[in-house]
């Protein structure tokens, strides 16, 4: 009779399906790099204008609210340089929603592999942040060109404020993604509440109208949780760092707004673990749920 192999040979085992989390995405770079590549490549194959949609789509949002809430509606008073105030706002909002958008539905999208192999199933809603991240640079291309014509100098600061800007939202569309992601694989309806969540993602942050509108709206209580909001907050240093530098010195700014810069980013981090806590927790379902 064969004796059972004691415990202690089981060490270097793990048990199958499970990881490290999200930290275990930076062992699978190659396997990153190469979800990326393929996403960014297909996105508008056999297309004739091909990447030049990344020009074009939010060139047309662009020009639809500035006629629409511009002109029509007379926002763009009081606001010098509306067109760089508005565009600038844009194009953040833009990376959050295709960021958040993506990541929800990765797994779903990634299903094929999901169910054959085991990788970390981080790693297909991380490679869809780091694809709208991508898709996002024309766009700010756009701006930076817009921004050298009409003489803006950046700063250190300025700078700063962008990436930091940057950081946060996708840490925060990242967080939220692997959330709803994971609900989207047992409850399709995760996915259509995202979509709604979008839709209002543009006027939850000052995008289309100043900050003091809704400052003098709302009570002090709910303008500071308006505040709070880390989409706001990104919005707001890109107009510090790229509109506010091109108007006059008396357009008013959010007051410490890197004091919320920094709240924000501690608020996207508890995002970030609550959403990799419940991916965590439904994960070892997935491969039976699709």
């Amino acid at each position: 009779m064969i004796n059972p192999a004691p415990p202690d040979d089981l060490a270097g085992f793990s048990v199958p399906g499970s990881g490290r989390g999200i930290l275990e995405v930076f062992r699978y770079r190659y396997l990153l790099r190469l979800l990326v590549r393929k996403g960014t490549q297909t996105r508008y194959h056999g297309s004739a204008l091909g990447w030049g949609w990344s020009y074009v789509k939010p060139a047309a949002q662009f020009v639809i609210f500035y006629v629409v809430m511009g002109l029509f509606l007379g926002l763009h008073h009081g606001i010098e340089n509306f067109p760089i105030y508005l565009f600038s706002g844009i194009i953040v909002v833009n990376l959050f929603s295709e960021a958040f958008s993506n990541a929800t539905k990765s797994i779903i999208n990634n299903k094929a592999l999901v169910k054959k192999i085991y990788l970390p199933r981080e790693l297909f809603p991380v490679a869809d942040v780091f694809i709208a991240f991508v898709h996002f640079l024309p766009q700010l291309a756009i701006l930076l060109v817009v921004l050298l014509v009409v003489g803006w100098v950046p700063t250190l600061v300025q700078i700063s404020g962008v990436v930091l800007a940057i950081l946060i939202i996708l840490t925060f569309a990242l967080g939220l993604g692997l959330f709803f992601g994971a609900l989207n694989v047992s409850f399709r309806d995760a996915q259509n509440l995202v979509e709604i969540i979008l839709l209002f993602a543009t006027w939850t942050a000052p995008v289309l109208y100043p900050f003091t509108v809704v400052r003098d709206a709302l009570p002090t209580w709910l303008f500071e949780l308006y505040m709070l909001n880390p989409l706001t907050v990104a919005v707001e240093l890109f107009h510090s760092a790229f509109w506010f530098p091109t108007t006059a010195e008396n357009m008013e700014r959010p007051a410490h707004l890197w004091l919320l810069a920094g709240i924000a980013a501690i608020v996207v981090a508890a995002v970030m673990v609550v959403g990799q806590f419940v991916f965590r927790k439904l994960e070892g379902r997935f491969a039976q749920d699709l």
